[in-house]
């Protein structure tokens, strides 16, 4: 599979749409759409014209992602539970991809001058633990609660996108390839699982960007939780935990109780009989699936993304322009530097792909 072949594929997928619909739309065979994402044939620049059309991207754009140095489809680190559905996963980590080259895209007519940097560790010789504390010296965060996550995380350059998966199975996803990190975080989830997803994949960010180990995903819960949670603040706090006590923390520290009561069971101030049983006391209360006092949390709102488009529009240029420029085929589709503030649009999938963006003559091979 070539750059282009890559690009195509990826879009494709992003989209959710299979070969025969991708063909359909764009007016060419099945046969033929194979052979371009495998690279084994190049379209022409009308029929490139056409794919990108219905992929919702400009041709340009295409061309851009397909001769990018690196991959294209590249592994995303993804907080996800055993039982998400490959095709649910492979979908949302081509989405990523799609917005990582959509922000790459455009940054290379916008420059960002970001306060802040996200440092990187070697896992092998960094605890994770020590690495969050290293992060919260370096960002200068308070002492205590950090309510809300995301403004830090944009002060460092990263990017952070929000949109409803369609599944409580995915929780986020992050990828740094290229200059700005970026991560995509499910909006459908509880605040306080927000923001445990925002810290693990921060610790992805750092301690993964160029060395993946065999406890990746341990590594960064573990970051996850000293960074929400430091030890030698919260520890005193953990001490005679009970459902109401629970409460109180959660209002103050932003995580769900259950993360609470990990954490007192990682820094050993429970045993394992008292962590069974607030579980038991959780479940009793119907909270092991959906905890009270959620909706109460400080909300975690992407907003970088959203303020770039803000100032180019406020600079004189029109939505449309702001779209190309991000490599979007129309305004309507912009759903990352969409201006002025509004909801992440879905992108049209499957039954709708035809019919939006069809308007071909006939297939051709």
């Amino acid at each position: 599979m070539n750059g282009l072949g890559e690009a195509i594929t990826t879009a494709r997928r992003a989209l959710g749409a299979t070969q025969e619909e991708l063909a359909a739309a764009a007016g060419v065979t099945q046969a033929a759409l194979s052979r371009y994402e495998k690279g084994m044939r190049e379209p022409e620049a009308e029929v490139l014209s056409r794919l990108a059309h219905a992929l919702g991207v400009t041709k340009q754009f295409l061309r851009n992602a397909g001769a990018v140095r690196g991959a294209m489809a590249v592994d995303a680190h993804m907080r996800k539970r055993a039982t998400a559905k490959p095709t649910t996963w492979r979908q949302l980590e081509a989405k990523l991809n799609m917005y990582r080259m959509h922000v790459r895209y455009l940054m290379e007519e916008v420059s960002l001058q970001a306060l802040q940097q996200i440092p990187t560790f070697d896992p092998i010789d960094t605890d994770p633990a020590d690495a969050a504390r290293m992060l919260r010296m370096q960002w200068r965060m308070p002492i205590g609660p950090v309510q809300p996550l995301t403004p830090w995380m944009e002060a460092a350059g990263c990017i952070v996108l929000s949109e409803d998966f369609g599944t409580a199975r995915v929780d986020g996803l992050s990828q740094w390839i290229d200059d700005y990190p970026i991560v995509l975080i499910n909006s459908s989830a509880p605040v306080d699982r927000v923001r445990l997803t925002l810290g693990h994949e921060l610790g992805h960010l750092c301690l993964h960007a160029s060395e993946v180990t065999p406890t990746l995903e341990e590594d960064a819960t573990r970051f996850a939780a000293e960074l929400l949670m430091p030890e030698e603040v919260i520890r005193p706090q953990l001490r005679n935990l009970s459902l109401g006590r629970l409460h109180d923390l959660k209002r103050e520290w932003g995580v769900s109780m259950q993360a609470l009561i990990e954490r007192a069971r990682d820094l050993d101030v429970i045993t394992m009989d008292k962590r069974t049983s607030l579980y038991k006391s959780l479940s009793n209360k119907g909270w092991r699936m959906r905890e009270p006092l959620s909706d109460e949390l400080v909300i975690e709102e992407p907003a970088l993304a959203i303020s770039i488009g803000d100032a180019m529009e406020a600079k004189g240029l029109t939505r449309d322009e702001i779209a190309e420029m991000a490599g979007f085929s129309e305004a309507s589709l912009n759903t990352v530097f969409a201006a002025p503030v509004r909801h992440l649009r879905a992108i049209p999938t499957r039954a709708r792909m035809a019919t939006i963006r069809g308007g071909h003559h006939g297939p051709v091979g």
